[in-house]
């Protein structure tokens, strides 16, 4: 017999800003993930989705972002970073989860942490466009030495970040690579806010944001956003790259999206693999 209640148990989901990324996470939601359910989605044009939102099996409530978080017990942030407290604050102070993308805002929110420590609420980061944070966060748990992050771009997925037009350095045109910058993750953070969020994601995973080291490559003989993680521990030596595939947003690879599914299936998941 099965037990009705299971249904009811399902927690419900919702996903703020329905971009590259939030459009997959609420399609493959609709589509269904163990023991969630969609509920409620957010954007700043609505309009601009409505069509397909409307050919959804069950379509979600449309709500402002003030509203999800009574909406649903787990909310996807897929917004801009300047939206990350807006989103957030309301969903961990009701002692629920938040899973986070534009990881470098928390660094300028880190008071939202000790937010959800003291209310129960938690904030999730999902692994994203890198690779091996449970390797990094596994070490964490002895001595990590260092941590090193080297990323390389196609010069169109960095052009107009704030450090570049801070610093008057142009990436059009370039026939070789050329190494935009060199710094921590907090630094990397704070020039780089929409191609970055890895290189906090890794730092919080490991030696924290002033310590991971950060090089930024703009170069026009790769055609995928390449990172390449170097760790040094008491526990192990190790060294990882990954070339993602760029999605319909050139500074967002098409494996983050996936990501955060996989992120999602874990919650409620009857067998769950990896740290």
């Amino acid at each position: 017999m099965v037990d009705s209640s299971s249904a009811r148990s399902a927690a419900r989901v919702a996903v703020a800003g329905l971009g590259a990324i939030g459009a997959s996470v609420v399609k493959e939601l609709d589509r269904g993930i163990e023991g969630l359910a969609l509920s409620a989605v957010s954007a700043q044009n609505v309009a601009k989705h409505q069509a397909w939102l409307d050919d959804l099996k069950t379509p979600p409530k449309i709500l402002p972002i003030e509203e999800l978080a009574e909406a649903a017990d787990i909310v996807v942030e897929c917004a801009p970073s300047k939206l990350v407290r807006s989103i957030v604050a309301p969903v961990i102070e009701r002692g629920k989860t938040a899973v986070v993308l534009s990881v470098g805002a928390l660094l300028q929110n880190e008071d939202l942490i000790a937010l959800a420590k003291n209310n129960g609420g938690q904030i999730v980061v999902p692994t994203g466009a890198l690779i091996g944070l449970d390797a990094v966060t596994a070490a964490a748990e002895g001595t990590i030495h260092s941590v090193r992050l080297v990323t390389r771009k196609p010069p169109l997925g960095l052009a107009g970040a704030p450090y570049l037009v801070e610093n008057d350095i142009s990436v059009e045109g370039l026939a070789e690579p050329l190494r935009i910058f060199e710094g921590t993750a907090r630094e990397a953070a704070k020039g780089f806010p929409a191609n970055l969020n890895v290189a906090v994601a890794l730092s919080l995973a490991g030696i924290g944001p002033d310590r991971t080291r950060v090089e930024i490559w703009a170069d026009p003989t790769v055609t995928r956003n390449t990172h390449r993680i170097e760790v040094d521990s008491d526990s192990a030596r190790f060294s990882m790259t990954i070339e993602n595939i760029p999605s319909e947003n050139p500074r967002t690879g098409r494996i983050t999206a996936l990501s955060v599914i996989a992120c999602l299936r874990k919650q409620r998941a009857s067998l769950r693999i990896g740290t």
